[in-house]
């Protein structure tokens, strides 16, 4: 069993319990999720199951979507409405055309400041740790891209965002980081996953779809695979790949994929996926030599 699962999961549930769940359902231990989602949260789970799990870095770095939830008047420790509140204003006094310019501040790359209520590792520990232990630690910041923030209602004092970001951005952190330049604090409140690379929330499934069907809930790899190019290699060709041989590609290939450097996808003619593999130029011609080799015939 090999294949992508797009769970949509609930409230309540860790990412991990999700794991937990599907290694029971369907019988099979080597399963891995790509990307955390809070507990709290709900949305796009992509996971993987058998010998997809070792694509799971190229599709935890895929562009997401979020709807989210920002209230303003409140501040927390968690940065949203789980934690505990250390500051509060009954009534922020905020028009829509002061939320509205403050939001491109929050547009393209910037830098986030690392939540301590998360799974970010300082010296092997990670942070929520220390936080629940009242302990401190220098601050954790990263650079993301926020490539849409939009605002999609306002309705004193809650307003909806639609957010579509890196891998590694902190919804949370963003809305505190709004609240806290209008000077009224904020907390995100609700948040819904609705996309993460090609898996969309029209086409997830709930843990009781799974559950009902089993088997059938896994997508085939080559059904949601990764945006990279791709090759297809005769017979020949292919049983040298897998010996960790490097190929020498026609010259149409070599002519489509000269200027191209990275990583290719290679398929058999019968369109099965077949290997990852590293495009190498050269002065006239290019190879591929393979990175990782698949068995899903």
């Amino acid at each position: 069993m090999n294949g992508f699962i797009n769970v949509l999961k609930p409230p309540g549930m860790t990412s991990h319990d999700v794991v937990s769940f599907l290694r029971r359902t369907l019988g099979i231990q080597k399963i891995g999720h790509t990307g955390t989602l809070d507990p709290q949260a709900a949305g796009v789970l992509p996971v993987c199951v058998g010998q997809a799990t070792r694509l799971a870095e190229y599709l935890s770095g895929s562009e997401k979507e979020y709807l989210c939830r920002l209230t303003f008047g409140l501040t927390t420790t968690t940065q949203d409405a789980w934690g505990q509140v250390v500051a509060r204003r009954q009534h922020p006094r905020l028009s829509l055309e002061e939320l509205e310019a403050v939001l491109p501040m929050y547009r393209g790359e910037i830098l986030q400041t690392v939540p301590m209520y998360s799974a970010v590792k300082i010296e092997g520990i990670p942070l929520y740790k220390l936080a629940r232990q009242g302990k401190s630690a220098r601050p954790v910041q990263r650079k993301v891209i926020i490539s849409e923030l939009r605002l999609l209602e306002y309705s004193p004092p809650e307003a909806a965002l639609l957010i579509k970001c890196s891998k590694g951005t902190y919804v949370r952190t963003l809305c505190h980081d709004i609240g806290q330049s209008l000077g009224t604090g904020g907390i995100m409140s609700f948040l819904l996953r609705t996309k993460a690379g090609s898996f969309h929330l029209y086409d997830s499934m709930t843990i009781e779809n799974i559950a009902h069907l089993k088997a059938a809930a896994v997508l085939p790899i080559e059904k949601k695979l990764l945006n990279l190019e791709a090759l297809v290699l005769s017979g020949e060709e292919l049983l040298k790949l897998r010996q960790g041989q490097r190929i020498k590609l026609p010259e149409k290939d070599c002519a489509r994929l000269h200027d191209f450097s990275g990583e290719v996808t290679v398929w058999s003619d019968a369109g099965k996926l077949q290997a990852l593999a590293v495009l190498v130029p050269a002065n006239d011609c290019c190879y591929i030599k393979p990175k990782k080799v698949f068995d899903l015939e």
